[in-house]
Protein backbone atom coordinates (compact mmCIF):
# COMPACT_ATOMS: atom_id res chain seq x y z
CA UNK A 1 0.00 0.00 0.00
CA UNK A 2 1.68 3.35 -1.44
CA UNK A 3 -1.03 5.54 -1.74
CA UNK A 4 -4.37 5.95 -0.12
CA UNK A 5 -7.06 8.37 -1.60
CA UNK A 6 -9.70 9.63 0.06
CA UNK A 7 -13.11 10.46 -1.33
CA UNK A 8 -13.14 13.73 -0.38
CA UNK A 9 -12.72 17.70 -1.83
CA UNK A 10 -13.27 19.36 1.41
CA UNK A 11 -9.77 20.56 1.65
CA UNK A 12 -10.45 21.13 5.83
CA UNK A 13 -11.37 17.13 6.27
CA UNK A 14 -8.28 16.61 4.12
CA UNK A 15 -6.23 18.05 6.75
CA UNK A 16 -7.81 16.51 9.68
CA UNK A 17 -7.38 13.41 7.80
CA UNK A 18 -3.66 13.84 6.78
CA UNK A 19 -2.54 14.45 10.61
CA UNK A 20 -4.29 11.55 12.28
CA UNK A 21 -2.56 9.09 9.59
CA UNK A 22 0.24 10.94 8.66
CA UNK A 23 2.35 7.84 10.74
CA UNK A 24 1.22 5.59 8.04
CA UNK A 25 3.97 7.00 5.84
CA UNK A 26 1.92 6.52 2.95
CA UNK A 27 0.68 9.56 0.33
CA UNK A 28 -2.72 10.42 0.87
CA UNK A 29 -4.44 12.08 -1.93
CA UNK A 30 -7.88 13.49 -2.21
CA UNK A 31 -9.89 12.26 -4.76
CA UNK A 32 -9.87 15.40 -6.30
CA UNK A 33 -6.05 15.12 -6.19
CA UNK A 34 -6.31 12.07 -8.11
CA UNK A 35 -8.24 13.42 -11.02
CA UNK A 36 -11.25 11.36 -9.75
CA UNK A 37 -14.48 13.04 -11.21
CA UNK A 38 -16.94 10.63 -10.25
CA UNK A 39 -20.44 11.94 -8.95
CA UNK A 40 -21.34 9.46 -6.24
CA UNK A 41 -25.11 9.33 -4.92
CA UNK A 42 -25.38 8.29 -1.52
CA UNK A 43 -28.73 6.47 -0.96
CA UNK A 44 -27.97 4.46 1.93
CA UNK A 45 -30.13 4.87 5.20
CA UNK A 46 -27.40 5.21 7.54
CA UNK A 47 -23.98 6.27 7.25
CA UNK A 48 -22.16 3.00 7.25
CA UNK A 49 -24.46 2.25 3.69
CA UNK A 50 -23.04 5.43 2.63
CA UNK A 51 -19.68 5.38 3.51
CA UNK A 52 -19.34 1.84 1.48
CA UNK A 53 -21.27 3.35 -1.74
CA UNK A 54 -18.58 6.48 -1.72
CA UNK A 55 -15.12 4.13 -1.21
CA UNK A 56 -16.60 1.54 -3.76
CA UNK A 57 -17.55 3.58 -6.15
CA UNK A 58 -14.71 5.60 -6.07
CA UNK A 59 -12.57 2.59 -5.63
CA UNK A 60 -13.95 1.31 -9.21
CA UNK A 61 -13.26 5.07 -11.24
CA UNK A 62 -9.56 4.85 -9.41
CA UNK A 63 -8.67 1.40 -11.27
CA UNK A 64 -8.99 3.41 -14.58
CA UNK A 65 -6.59 5.76 -13.67
CA UNK A 66 -2.81 4.88 -14.16
CA UNK A 67 -0.87 4.83 -11.09
CA UNK A 68 -4.32 4.60 -9.14
CA UNK A 69 -5.29 0.83 -9.53
CA UNK A 70 -3.79 -0.58 -6.62
CA UNK A 71 -5.03 2.53 -4.14
CA UNK A 72 -6.84 1.84 -1.22
CA UNK A 73 -9.64 3.89 -1.37
CA UNK A 74 -11.45 5.90 2.09
CA UNK A 75 -14.24 7.24 2.40
CA UNK A 76 -16.51 8.78 5.61
CA UNK A 77 -20.45 9.63 6.15
CA UNK A 78 -20.29 12.25 8.92
CA UNK A 79 -23.06 14.15 10.20
CA UNK A 80 -24.56 15.33 13.39
CA UNK A 81 -27.62 13.32 15.78
CA UNK A 82 -29.72 15.94 17.64
CA UNK A 83 -31.55 13.69 20.50
CA UNK A 84 -34.33 15.81 20.85
CA UNK A 85 -35.26 16.34 16.87
CA UNK A 86 -35.27 12.56 16.67
CA UNK A 87 -31.53 12.39 15.42
CA UNK A 88 -31.74 15.31 12.26
CA UNK A 89 -30.15 16.57 10.57
CA UNK A 90 -28.25 13.00 11.03
CA UNK A 91 -27.55 11.49 7.23
CA UNK A 92 -28.80 14.53 5.48
CA UNK A 93 -26.28 16.82 7.81
CA UNK A 94 -24.41 18.28 4.56
CA UNK A 95 -27.47 18.61 2.51
CA UNK A 96 -29.61 19.61 6.02
CA UNK A 97 -31.72 22.86 4.29
CA UNK A 98 -29.79 22.37 0.63
CA UNK A 99 -26.17 21.84 0.31
CA UNK A 100 -25.48 25.57 -0.98
CA UNK A 101 -27.02 26.74 2.52
CA UNK A 102 -23.89 28.21 4.71
CA UNK A 103 -23.74 26.79 7.87
CA UNK A 104 -24.25 29.95 9.39
CA UNK A 105 -27.80 29.73 8.53
CA UNK A 106 -27.79 25.88 9.12
CA UNK A 107 -26.53 26.15 12.98
CA UNK A 108 -28.86 28.96 13.66
CA UNK A 109 -32.13 26.96 12.65
CA UNK A 110 -30.77 24.37 14.77
CA UNK A 111 -30.83 26.38 17.56
CA UNK A 112 -34.23 28.07 17.12
CA UNK A 113 -35.52 25.41 16.69
CA UNK A 114 -34.70 23.86 20.36
CA UNK A 115 -35.33 27.31 21.49
CA UNK A 116 -36.66 26.61 25.09
CA UNK A 117 -35.24 23.10 25.73
CA UNK A 118 -33.08 22.41 28.81
CA UNK A 119 -29.41 21.42 28.51
CA UNK A 120 -30.10 18.16 29.47
CA UNK A 121 -32.83 17.24 26.58
CA UNK A 122 -30.07 18.72 23.90
CA UNK A 123 -27.84 15.55 23.81
CA UNK A 124 -26.15 14.69 20.29
CA UNK A 125 -23.48 13.15 18.68
CA UNK A 126 -20.82 13.83 15.92
CA UNK A 127 -21.02 10.23 14.03
CA UNK A 128 -18.48 9.45 11.82
CA UNK A 129 -18.54 5.83 9.75
CA UNK A 130 -15.41 5.56 7.87
CA UNK A 131 -15.17 2.25 4.88
CA UNK A 132 -12.09 1.32 3.43
CA UNK A 133 -12.38 -0.36 -0.43
CA UNK A 134 -9.16 -2.42 -1.15
CA UNK A 135 -7.65 -3.50 -4.63
CA UNK A 136 -8.85 -7.25 -4.06
CA UNK A 137 -12.42 -6.21 -3.60
CA UNK A 138 -12.41 -6.62 0.14
CA UNK A 139 -14.24 -3.62 2.32
CA UNK A 140 -14.15 -2.39 6.28
CA UNK A 141 -16.31 -0.31 7.93
CA UNK A 142 -15.72 1.65 11.48
CA UNK A 143 -17.63 4.36 13.36
CA UNK A 144 -16.16 6.73 15.55
CA UNK A 145 -18.33 9.41 18.15
CA UNK A 146 -18.16 12.29 19.67
CA UNK A 147 -20.94 13.12 22.11
CA UNK A 148 -21.92 16.61 23.61
CA UNK A 149 -24.81 18.95 23.80
CA UNK A 150 -26.34 21.66 21.44
CA UNK A 151 -24.84 25.01 22.83
CA UNK A 152 -27.00 27.63 22.86
CA UNK A 153 -24.64 30.45 20.89
CA UNK A 154 -22.46 29.83 17.60
CA UNK A 155 -18.90 30.08 19.11
CA UNK A 156 -15.51 29.32 17.95
CA UNK A 157 -13.54 29.96 14.89
CA UNK A 158 -11.62 26.55 14.50
CA UNK A 159 -13.99 24.01 13.18
CA UNK A 160 -16.18 24.10 9.94
CA UNK A 161 -20.04 22.58 9.33
CA UNK A 162 -21.82 22.27 13.09
CA UNK A 163 -18.63 23.04 15.17
CA UNK A 164 -19.99 25.83 16.38
CA UNK A 165 -23.37 24.75 18.01
CA UNK A 166 -21.77 21.25 19.44
CA UNK A 167 -20.74 21.95 23.01
CA UNK A 168 -18.51 19.45 24.67
CA UNK A 169 -19.94 20.02 28.81
CA UNK A 170 -16.37 18.72 30.14
CA UNK A 171 -14.53 21.26 28.28
CA UNK A 172 -16.50 24.28 28.55
CA UNK A 173 -16.32 24.78 24.66
CA UNK A 174 -17.52 23.88 21.72
CA UNK A 175 -15.94 21.87 19.24
CA UNK A 176 -15.10 24.77 17.05
CA UNK A 177 -12.97 26.44 20.10
CA UNK A 178 -10.52 23.39 20.22
CA UNK A 179 -7.35 23.45 18.64
CA UNK A 180 -7.04 21.22 15.46
CA UNK A 181 -4.80 18.78 17.64
CA UNK A 182 -7.04 18.84 20.70
CA UNK A 183 -10.15 18.12 18.07
CA UNK A 184 -8.75 14.97 16.25
CA UNK A 185 -8.11 13.82 19.66
CA UNK A 186 -11.55 13.84 20.86
CA UNK A 187 -13.19 14.09 17.01
CA UNK A 188 -15.52 11.14 15.59
CA UNK A 189 -13.12 11.62 12.96
CA UNK A 190 -10.51 11.03 15.07
CA UNK A 191 -11.84 8.22 16.78
CA UNK A 192 -12.97 6.63 13.02
CA UNK A 193 -9.76 6.77 11.73
CA UNK A 194 -7.82 6.04 14.03
CA UNK A 195 -9.54 2.28 14.05
CA UNK A 196 -9.16 2.47 10.74
CA UNK A 197 -5.22 3.01 10.61
CA UNK A 198 -5.04 -0.18 13.15
CA UNK A 199 -7.00 -2.14 9.82
CA UNK A 200 -4.51 -0.44 7.30
CA UNK A 201 -1.60 -1.61 9.48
Amino acid sequence: MDKIIFATGNEHKMAEIRMILEDLGVKILSQKEAGITADIVEDGTTFEENALIKATGIAEAAKAIPGYEDAVVLADDSGLEIDHLNKEPGIYSARYMGEDTSYDIKNQALLDRLEGVADEHRTARFVCAIAAAFPDGRTEVVRGTMEGIIGHEILGENGFGYDPIFYLPEYGCTSAQLSPEKKNALSHRGEGLRKMREILR
